[in-house]
């Protein structure tokens, strides 16, 4: 992705006091690719403005590059932003035997912000073993953790699990076990996101099929926040780039716009194989109604030779502090792993960078690690004195 053509401004204003310059140009970066940017404008000679009728000036465009990666030995991230002005940060912890969450007024203090144990797993039984993937959310007045646990006594019976909170800052609040989300058949089960749409709640996650192998992604309305009604199937890993490995659906995270809306979903093996797919449906369509939705058949996010960051995937969704939308995702350094299976390969790190729309509408995600280098690039502006 690179910087294509930053749109001109030009602007007549009644007299040199009144001038009110944007905030924001546009930027075309891919073909089909046009997006805002804030700009830095230099200042304006109303002097030469007044005497000339008209000044041309310039702006330095900003771009954010965060930190590469993000917060180290952190997979499956999940960033969440507040009405409370703070965001809030949690994934999978390196001993699965947490869960963790930070919290910052600014993205750029998280990785330097104190990260707390909410809730410790259990000695025995079920919640014991394997915590994995953490997300946050705040629903009716109270927050909500969504997780996935095992059993020490059987590691893989992994099920969604959800914990509450009622404390305004839920780093400080006491954490309730809500109980497991109990899906149509007891199995395999992880990856639980939730989300809002028309009035209604829904729940996405993923599940094998009792003993198959085969993840695949279910939807559903809920009754409450840790309670579903009716199971649907949504999809099944079935393209090429799905079956490297393992068979593999799971990491679903949604975000829409005002005509579709967005599943993004992770697939194959944990190691650089592992890649981001997207289903969409029409916004008002019937989102438990299977043939709503439409899967892309190439991955929206791979590994990248260019950048070093392999296996992206397990993403979230999330706004920087201009309302910019965010793709936040892990990925390794390197190819391979260095443990006998990847699960526990530590340097999944957390990584964070702008999500962008094509012109039709849908997200592009780009390469992962990429950055854009505005270094030749201005914008322009023309300030044109309005004859009385």
């Amino acid at each position: 992705m690179e910087v294509k053509r930053i749109h001109n401004v030009e602007m007549t204003v009644t007299n040199e006091k009144s001038i009110n310059l944007p905030k924001h140009v546009d930027v075309d970066l891919n073909d089909n690719i046009t997006a805002k940017f804030n700009v830095n404008w230099e200042e304006v000679n109303q002097e030469k403005l007044e005497k000339n009728g008209s000044i041309e000036i310039e702006g330095e465009v900003v771009h954010k590059d965060y930190s590469k990666p993000f917060i180290e030995q952190r997979a499956d991230p999940f960033l969440y932003k507040h009405s409370d002005g703070y965001y809030y940060f949690t994934g999978s912890y390196p001993l699965y035997d947490r869960v963790v969450l930070r919290r910052a007024k600014t993205i750029d203090e998280l990785p330097q912000a104190e990260e707390r144990v909410i809730w410790w797993k259990h000695e025995s039984g079920i919640m014991s073993e394997h915590i994995w993937a953490p997300e946050i959310h705040y629903i009716d007045g109270k927050w909500y953790i969504y997780v996935a646990a095992g059993d020490i006594d059987d590691v893989w019976a992994i099920r969604p699990y959800v914990l509450e909170c009622d404390a305004e800052n839920p780093l400080e609040g006491e954490w309730k076990e809500k109980g497991q989300i109990n899906t149509e058949f007891q199995s395999f089960s992880l990856d639980a996101t939730t989300f809002e749409h028309h009035g209604k709640r829904y729940l996405v996650w993923a599940q094998k099929v009792e003993e198959d192998t085969i993840s695949n992604l279910y939807i559903a309305e809920m009754k409450n926040p840790w309670t579903i009604k009716k199971q649907v199937f949504l999809s099944t890993p079935e393209l090429d780039w799905e079956v490297i490995g393992f068979d593999v659906n799971e990491g679903p995270a949604m975000i829409k716009n005002d005509k579709k809306i967005f599943i993004a979903f992770s697939a194959s093996a944990t190691d650089e194989n592992y890649a981001v797919g997207l289903l969409h449906a029409d916004i008002d369509s019937n989102l438990l109604d299977p043939e709503s939705w439409i899967k892309e058949k190439e991955p929206v996010l791979v590994s990248s030779e260019n950048t070093n960051e392999y296996g992206p995937g397990h993403n979230s969704f999330s706004v920087d502090e201009e309302g910019y939308e965010l793709l936040v995702y892990h990925a390794r350094p390197y190819k391979g792993f260095n443990t006998e299976n990847p699960l526990y390969d530590h340097n999944r790190h957390a990584r964070i960078q702008r999500l962008f729309w094509t012109s039709d509408g849908f997200p592009y995600f780009g390469e992962p690690g990429y950055q854009l280098d505005f270094t030749n690039h201005k914008a322009k502006a023309k300030i044109t004195l309005k004859q009385h």
